[in-house]
């Protein structure tokens, strides 16, 4: 065995073998997998196999269908067959919901560039005839889906990976990772010591207990999931596509003349809790029929011919899932430790993309497609107990197969993070949200009384929808509205090298005098949008960063990543510290005044600058910023005093006409100015010309992170740009990821809608070839299967010259 590695991959299941044959691709063919039993023996060898490549976000999509590509050549390349069968995949209807879904999923495979046919029930059946077509009204068919054998694609994988010189060490058990000065430094086994700056966690159910050996928590659950395989049917089946009805909770594809059955039932078993058994070995947990027993009923429903069919076997075996659903990947809290792991049941689909994704991240230190939903960093501390793991993760699995609507909100583990303001939000009868555990008003049921029923947008866009966000957001335009923006990340960073740091770090100038806000972006090594936020110079040497309250852990890990060895610059989390609450609208310096002796006026206290006041008896931080694009101030109060500002604000409004708003009618507002909300309407993937936000970069400020690169980009063709649209039927509101058209040529997708509600119009924000995103191009959007009319427009619509918020 190797007493020296580039990188040692932990896990011999998919995962590990991708990621390693990936790595020994881009030429890091000094690396290892370690393996404690022998390869596939966790939970790969009892994956039922099946390939579907349209999921709800581009880069997942663009991995399945990376995968697909990889399990078509791997054969050539390896001389070992993985096993792949590409027969197509069938997506039943079997509701007028379920319906509208498919037609949103095949609006997205226009946009994703994945081919799809929506197709009627008796269609379906001539493609896969034991179906019955009781109750179905439709289907999407992918024809390039598919299923393959889960041992001969991680052999085939494994094999590849020895090709290119990469090892591969069985009956090896790590015992222990070692660090130095902080970092990973070996690996140690049952077989001898390893020498490595470089391990990725692809322990599967193992992973907990692997990250826990250098302190790090990967919230996964095992869950024991089911599946059957029957004998052969008479006559036997021919090999057909994959058949999903997830209305019934079921899917199906052939094997060997007769079929494998299986689903997600809403009583999930989660399974060790306490840790994985020492022996587990390509072992199954006991068969639990009565578990199934839904699930066959079900199948048989779809599927008549299950009724007499001969079982073979029922298979019961544990698989990882994560508490959102997503995979787990990235680099940890700990340089050097990786983590690969919770691929619930998308394993064998999304191997080859997370394998090729991973290796990029390992050897270029980014990866090329926009992660962050799937990034480790995306969990909070909240995600240590197990209690709250165990809960979310256990919702994941029982609604694996429902309809999520747009803004569709969890249940499990809530409420949990609660800001200052929480209860006074009850008593003005807020409608609760949540992110990143923080229980968030997304709006105030008796704001409804003042809205407008008849702007409800048509279709799903109307679901999880209040005619209170109209009022709200006119509440806002007209008087003033009180947000509560606690959830908010914020974070300091401090020390003598803070401004260097952050002037490297940062696309904008931050280098201005104490009181200062500057809005920025922070870059990668390609020119892409890594962090967008606003940096507030509270000192000579401390900055405070707030950032959008799910982006905290990925904005701070990113400066973090980049803090000086010299230990001259610091990030500190102070989110929890400060309450936030936003008051905006053309009567909100008349709110305040009377509260304050500081002088609020435009003269004394700019747009964009901050300043310690007081507000009643309360001590704040208050900073002229705006999200709504409205006159007004952020105030940052310690947590302590964020209900005596809450109730100040509330009694000095009265008399203005305040409402207390929540966050969907902050989009809406924030839409009708061009507002952009990072990880949609920009990603790392786009360089700031391409999302219009060349004004807030300053390339001849001096050398800064990404800097070379958004300059190189400057001598080429000019990419896809960010347009602002305005639909021609107000009703259609956009949900983001349909596809746009030109002609009969698809050019490009929504990133994000709304209806905006001062401009009377429905917005929609989308990329499309820089020649086409002048003012007045004329495009279409489908929505839901229907092609609405849409032109480009000129941004901002909503106050362009910005006198509103400088008033």
């Amino acid at each position: 065995m190797r007493t020296e590695a580039r990188a040692v991959v932990i896990g011999g299941g998919v995962g590990g073998c991708s990621i390693l044959y990936h790595l020994a691709k881009l030429g890091w063919s000094d690396v290892v997998l370690v393996e404690q039993y022998g390869l596939t023996h966790g939970s790969t060898w009892h994956s039922a196999g099946l390939v579907g490549q349209l999921r709800s976000t581009v880069s997942l999509t663009k991995m399945m269908q990376y995968s697909v590509g990889l399990y078509a050549d791997l054969k050539d390349e390896t001389g070992k067959d993985p096993g792949w069968h590409e027969l197509g995949g069938l997506r039943l209807a079997s509701s007028k919901p379920r319906m509208e879904e498919l037609q949103r999923q095949a609006g997205w495979a226009k946009s994703f560039g994945l081919p799809v046919e929506l197709i009627s029930a008796s269609e379906a059946q001539q493609l896969f005839p034991p179906m019955s077509t009781d109750g179905v009204l439709g289907a999407a068919f992918l024809p390039q889906d598919g299923y393959l054998d889960p041992s001969q694609l991680t052999f085939a994988l494994a094999d590849g990976a020895r090709l290119l010189g990469a090892d591969i060490e069985q009956r090896t058990r790590v015992e222990a990772i070692t660090l130095k000065d902080g970092r990973v430094h070996d690996v140690v086994t049952d077989k001898g010591t390893i020498r490595t700056d470089v391990v990725i966690n692809a322990g599967g159910m193992y992973a907990p207990q692997i990250a826990r050996m250098v302190g790090v928590d990967v919230p996964i659950i095992p869950y024991a999931h089911e599946f059957l395989v029957t004998e052969a049917f008479d006559p036997p089946l021919p090999a057909l596509p994959t058949l999903r009805d997830p209305d019934n909770l079921v899917y199906w594809r052939t094997e060997v003349g007769g079929l494998i059955m299986g689903g997600y039932e809403r009583d999930p078993a989660p399974w060790a809790l306490d840790g994985v058994p020492d022996g587990f070995e390509a072992q199954l947990l006991p068969e639990d029929w009565e578990r199934f027993d839904e699930l066959l009923g079900n199948s048989i429903r779809r599927v008549p011919a299950m009724e007499q069919a001969e079982v073979r076997k029922l298979f019961n075996g544990p698989e990882a899932f994560t508490p959102d659903g997503e995979f787990i990947l990235g680099e940890s809290d700990v340089p050097g430790f990786w983590v690969a792991a919770g691929f619930c049941a998308h394993g064998l689909a999304g191997a080859g993309g997370m394998g090729w994704q991973m290796a990029e991240w390992v050897v270029n230190g980014e990866p090329s497609l926009d992660l962050w939903h799937m990034d480790i960093r995306r969990f909070g501390r909240q995600y240590r107990s197990q209690a709250y793991t165990l809960a979310r993760a256990t919702e994941v699995y029982a609604t694996y197969y429902d309809i999520k609507y747009p803004n569709h909100e969890r249940q499990a583990g809530r409420p949990l993070r609660l800001s200052p303001a929480y209860q006074r939000l009850i008593e003005l009868g807020a409608s609760f949200g949540e992110k990143s555990a923080w229980e968030r008003a997304n709006w105030l049921d008796p704001n409804a009384a003042e809205g407008d029923e008849s702007l409800r947008p048509r279709g799903w866009a109307g679901e999880n929808w209040s005619p209170a966000i109209h009022a709200e957001a006119m509440a806002t335009r007209e008087r003033v509205g009180l947000f509560d923006e606690s959830s908010f990340a914020k974070f300091e960073v401090h020390g003598p090298g803070s401004p260097q740091l952050l002037d490297y770090l940062c696309g904008n100038d931050v280098s201005r005098p104490p009181g200062s806000v500057t809005y920025t972006q922070m870059l990668n090594a390609r020119g892409g949008i890594e962090c967008d936020f606003t940096v507030t110079r509270l000192e000579q040497h401390r900055f405070r960063i707030v950032t959008g309250t799910a982006f905290g852990n990925h904005d701070m890990a990113w400066v973090r990543k980049h803090l000086p060895a010299d230990g001259s610059a610091q990030v500190s989390d102070v989110t929890s510290a400060y309450a936030c609450f936003g008051i905006w609208g053309p009567r909100a310096r008349e709110v305040l005044a009377p509260l304050t002796r500081s002088d609020l006026s435009n003269e004394a206290f700019r747009y964009m600058t901050a300043q310690e006041i007081s507000i009643g008896s309360v001590p704040c931080l208050a900073v002229r910023v705006t999200y709504v694009g409205e006159l007004g101030w952020e105030l940052y109060c310690p947590s302590e005093y964020g209900q005596a500002l809450w109730d100040s604000l509330w009694a000095a409004g009265q008399e203005h006409g305040i409402r207390a708003c929540g966050y969907r009618a902050i989009d809406a507002l924030r839409i009708e100015k061009g507002y952009r909300v990072w990880g949609a309407d920009m990603t790392p993937e786009e360089t700031p010309d391409q999302a219009g936000l060349a004004f807030a970069v300053k390339p001849d400020k001096g050398d800064f992170k990404g800097r070379a690169a958004l300059l190189e980009s400057r001598t080429r063709e000019p990419g896809p740009r960010l347009c602002c649209l305005l639909l021609a039927d107000a009703r259609s509101v956009c949900l983001g990821s349909e596809p746009v058209r030109i002609g009969d040529q698809v050019v490009g997708r929504v990133t994000t809608g709304s209806y905006g509600y001062a401009v009377e119009r429905s917005i929609a924000y989308a990329y499309l070839p820089a020649a086409s995103a002048e003012a007045g191009t004329a495009v279409e959007v489908e929505v839901f299967g229907e092609w609405v009319a849409a032109e480009v427009a000129a941004e901002p619509l909503w106050d362009p010259p910005g006198a509103r918020i400088r008033a």
